[in-house]
């Protein structure tokens, strides 16, 4: 993003607001735009709300934030996908609408901008660029791809290539894995031809470096993004590798191209014209998350409950006899993971660009049978995950390899699995897997008891999860007389930090405008105490008032916890 506000020659000034900030602490997307609320903004979008939803007055919330000319909370929007080229409705209210010049300059360099990957897509992208052949640098300095950026960090990614393609003299650095799911072609070359081998060269002249450049790195991002003049060469590649709906739509648009003006371009190098084409045009199992799910059935069905040889390296790597665990061609695994007495057959590829702390175990690994010199000698190197059941490891990499969960509609054992998955999510930092849980679990938390969802909330707040957290705040404000006659709740309230009694450290606080954000925040009973407040209808000259009313009736209910917990008599409430 840096590059891009550079382009437009945006200075620190212009991200000053050119109208009043304020504060909306529980407004919803759109009066957060309004507002130029950028921290409400920031959960909105991260608790996965529709960038690009309308409100009862057919509006954008990009379209208030260029309205009121708060420029971080348009850039905010924008680099979440929110709409702005000039050819759309939402687009065109939003350049008219822009309140100055650099609003509308930012727009202008949004304009055609995908939007953001999804964390699958944007993992194995960067797990490509990685590849130093394939760096951005070295394909062309001022030709930045589009899409997510990881300012640098791609270097540190640890997913080393298995196969180099040579084509026009140039390297392009490749995972077999990820070609072989994407394509049978390349899967079938992986098995004969190509077996074994660490380079391929390709002479024909019908193969162009962009053009297998374009297509390997659309087998990892479900993006594609080729110059026009390109784009009949990639066609007979993908003849070749048998990628027939992709084919088809780039004929259409060649087609197209040759009787009506170019669309979906964008300028590169102030003078190329190229076509973007996103893996959503495509159908579903054409896909990059379809394609691995399939690869994901062929490794657990070979996975292993029984006996196996194994051979120690040491106390944190083994190697396992690949005769042992079913060793096939058919899904090119590299490594095993033992959970219990199971082995998991998997790919550091995809574990390494998922997950860190895979990334970490996996260096260490090789590294340890490098010294060994065991790195290569025909058996697949396993590690072992403890406190962790079979089944929710085969939920964690499903979500590794698919960005998506299956099964997660049978009422109770989900809410048995999903505390589980909630731990191996921050164990394996898998953020984004708490709101996959999260979005699986809310519809059954609608019909848990009060102890239940005192559980939950405590569990949503230790695991950080924003969506479950503010559902069970919402149903205790609302339900408060139910919860404080719940004994679970009163025992509840003991383990939590008390209350702050300062009135302005309460997030709902009415704030003037301009006024500094209000850093001081999560603490449960203080955000049930605004939630009450908001729920109750409290006026604003009232607020203190009733906080003190409810703070009071707080302490009344811990005396009484207290008394339960040594077994007196309970205290009238």
């Amino acid at each position: 993003m840096s590059e891009l506000l550079e382009e437009i020659e945006l200075e620190a000034e212009d991200f000053k607001s050119s109208m009043p900030l304020k504060k909306v602490p529980y407004g919803d997307v759109f009066e957060a735009s309004r507002a130029g609320d950028v921290e409400r903004l920031r959960y909105l979008l991260e608790c996965g709300v529709n960038v690009n939803a309308r409100d009862p007055w057919d509006s954008a919330a990009l379209y208030y934030a260029c309205l009121a000319g708060h420029l971080d909370a348009a850039r905010m929007l924008l680099e979440s996908g929110a709409i702005c080229s000039e050819n759309t409705f939402d687009g065109d209210r939003c350049h008219y609408a822009a309140l100055n010049l650099k609003v509308r300059k930012l727009l202008k360099a949004f304009e055609a901008r995908p939007p953001p990957l999804q964390p699958l897509q944007a993992a194995l992208r960067d797990t490509f660029l990685a590849c130093k052949p394939n760096s951005i640098d070295n394909i062309n300095p001022s030709t930045p791809l589009p899409g997510n950026s990881s300012d640098g960090a791609l270097s540190s990614s640890y997913s080393p290539p298995d196969i180099v393609f040579y084509v026009e003299g140039r390297p392009i650095e490749a995972h077999r894995v990820i070609l072989s799911a994407r394509s049978s072609f390349f899967k079938k070359k992986f098995q004969t031809d190509w077996k074994g081998k660490k380079e391929v060269r390709l002479s024909r002249e019908k193969i162009s470096y962009p053009s297998l450049f374009s297509l390997l790195h659309f087998f990892y991002s479900d993006r594609l993004e080729i110059a026009v003049d390109d784009m009949e060469d990639l066609v007979r590649i993908c003849r070749v590798c048998k990628c027939h709906s992709l084919q088809g739509l780039l004929e259409k648009e060649i087609v197209h191209q040759r009787h009506a003006d170019y669309k979906a371009l964008r300028e590169m190098d102030n003078s190329q014209k190229r076509f973007i084409l996103q893996g959503l045009s495509l159908p579903d199992e054409d896909r990059l998350p379809a394609a691995l799910s399939r690869l994901l059935q062929v490794c657990l069905a070979k996975s292993s409950g029984g006996q196996y040889q194994e051979y120690t390296v040491n106390g944190d790597v083994s190697l396992v006899d690949s005769t042992d665990v079913n060793d096939s061609d058919d899904d090119l695994a590299d490594v095993c993971v033992r959970v219990e007495k199971k082995l998991f057959r998997c790919h550091q590829a995809i574990l390494a660009s998922r997950s860190e702390y895979f990334k970490a175990r996996l260096f260490r690994m090789t590294n340890s049978l490098k010294e060994r010199g065991r790195l290569n000698d025909g058996n697949l190197p396993c590690i072992e995950e403890h406190d962790l059941s079979t089944d929710a490891f085969e939920k964690i990499i499903e979500y590794m390899y698919t960005d998506g969960l299956t099964g997660l509609n049978l009422d109770q054992y989900l809410i048995l699995q999903a505390e589980e998955i909630l731990d191996a999510a921050s164990r394996y930092l898998l953020f984004p897997l708490k709101r996959v849980v999260a979005d699986a679990l809310l519809p059954q938390l609608e019909m848990v008891s009060p102890a239940e969802l005192c559980h939950w909330l405590i569990l949503s707040d230790m695991y950080g999860v924003s969506k479950i957290r503010e559902h069970c705040l919402d149903v205790m404000a609302n339900n408060f007389e139910t919860f404080a006659d719940t004994q679970e709740f009163r025992a509840m309230l003991l383990t939590l930090p008390a209350p702050s009694g300062d009135f302005t450290l309460r997030t709902t606080a009415p704030s003037a405008p301009g006024a500094e954000a209000n850093t001081v925040e999560g603490n449960l009973l203080d955000d049930l105490r605004e939630k009450w407040l908001e729920s109750e209808g409290a006026e604003l000259d009232k607020r203190d008032e009733s906080a003190l009313l409810f703070d009071k009736r707080l302490e009344m209910l811990m005396l009484m916890a207290e008394h339960e917990k040594i077994g007196e008599p309970e205290l009238s409430s």
